[in-house]
């Protein structure tokens, strides 16, 4: 029985496909839906101009509102399609905190999107859902999203 299932969103469409399966999941199992959004810290940027801290913190708070915003519409969306599901905004590097919150709440399997990349744009942008994977102690089910 698939009692805890995690679905990590980075909100895009391949998130989307992928939370309509966590749902249809969630609800054969009567299990509960973890839904996790990690947020990539603030990187500063070499440039000319000198950004002060308060600017920073003022780009990690609106980026953590949005994240917040976001991530309280798909639990709504969750809980009107009758499943119980929680969510939580995670910080650092999206793969490793996938995995790590995956660990700690004892989830059953990770469902999450994929995107499809190949070539130049996987080998440049990496893939999140691939490292996922790879590291993964728990069954980790990709879901394509549109191209």
């Amino acid at each position: 029985m698939m009692r805890r299932i995690l679905h990590p969103s980075d909100f895009s469409p391949a998130s989307s496909a992928a939370l309509r399966k966590a749902i249809e999941m969630a609800k054969a199992s009567r299990g509960q839906l973890l839904i996790a959004h990690v947020l990539s810290p603030v990187v500063p940027v070499a440039g000319e101009g000198y950004i002060s801290p308060k600017v920073y913190d003022e780009i990690a708070a609106s980026s953590r509102t949005w994240a917040q915003k976001k991530l309280a519409k798909l639990l709504a969306q969750v809980k009107k399609a009758g499943v119980r599901a929680s969510g939580t905004l995670l910080e650092g590097i999206a793969h490793e905190q996938i995995v790590r919150f995956a660990r700690s709440k004892r989830a059953d399997v990770i469902v999450m999107g994929t995107h499809g990349r190949s070539g130049l744009a996987k080998l440049f942008l990496g893939s999140v859902a691939g490292r996922v994977v790879a590291a993964a102690t728990s069954p980790v089910l990709t879901v394509r999203g549109r191209s």
